[in-house]
């Protein structure tokens, strides 16, 4: 199965690269299916259903949310009625939506895509990660009904993306890390046959400070004085995420690629 994951959707920018470019993605690269993570793609802050809706009409099979996840008040009902949207596992227990689906491909092989929140250094003292995703990894082994498992690790600390990554590591088809918005260059196929990296990075302009316009930030942590809201950088951007290949047998991956497409960043491909 060919997977390409694209990382945090950050505000106009980012959405227009996505909505302007996937669809040629999905075709040059013969794509199975597209995950992208959505949870800044409005404003900055969360996603709404109308530009979700942009988002998979243009070619993604699920989008994963994230501590954001509800920032944008009309995804509390639209995430009950769009499948293809997934909030965090461990968000709270009694948040609307799901946190893991299985999916199924046009051709009818199966991929499970689930999404986590981290502990450390966030803002809300989330459940257990760890814990939350191990009924998943228990309950669809990969290779049998599943020919595929993506988890996305939406956190700050990339040593927790890492023990994450470990913990998964022969079990998930895919480990990859989302929240940060700055690529890691640490893509990998673990020895169990999991492909990892810790940020995907994001979809956005990267002439910024992680997507917004970089004279607010810039001015508090200068002066540590607030003096207006961060808003999100508008000029061109770059997606940027994961590409894998697996093994529908065993759902182990066979290739792990960085992506990276258009703005300042340097090129990356399949």
């Amino acid at each position: 199965m060919k997977i390409l994951f694209l990382g945090d959707v950050m505000g106009r920018a980012g959405r227009d690269a996505v909505i302007s470019r996937l669809p040629g993605l999905r075709e040059a690269w013969q794509l199975d299916f597209v995950v992208v993570n959505g949870e800044n793609a409005t404003s900055g802050h969360g996603l709404s259903a109308d530009h979700a809706r942009d988002l998979l009409a243009a070619g993604a099979d699920c989008i994963t949310l994230g501590d954001h996840a509800f920032d944008q008040r009309d995804m509390l009902a639209f995430v009950d009625n769009e499948p293809r949207v997934i909030r965090p596992l461990n968000y709270a227990k009694a948040a609307p939506g799901k946190g893991a689906r299985v999916f199924e491909t046009q051709d009818g092989r199966r991929i499970l895509v689930a999404q986590v929140l981290g502990q450390v250094f966030m803002k809300r003292p989330y459940d257990d990660p760890f814990s939350a995703v191990e009924p998943i990894l228990k309950n669809h082994p990969r290779g049998g009904q599943i020919q595929a498992m993506l988890i996305d690790m939406h956190c700050e600390a990339t040593s927790e993306k890492m023990a994450m990554g470990h913990w998964c590591d022969g079990r998930a088809s895919v480990v990859v890390g989302t929240h940060t918005h700055v690529p890691t260059a640490d893509a990998m196929i673990l020895p169990g046959g999991t492909a990892y990296q810790s940020d995907a990075g994001m979809c956005g302009d990267y002439y910024s400070v992680i997507g917004m316009d970089k004279d607010e930030p810039m001015r508090r942590f200068i002066t540590g004085m607030v003096k207006g809201r961060f808003t999100p950088a508008s000029g061109e951007a770059t997606l940027s995420g994961l590409y894998v290949e697996t093994d529908d047998r065993t759902g182990a991956a066979t290739r792990v690629q960085m992506i990276r497409q258009g703005g300042r960043l340097s090129p990356a491909a399949p």
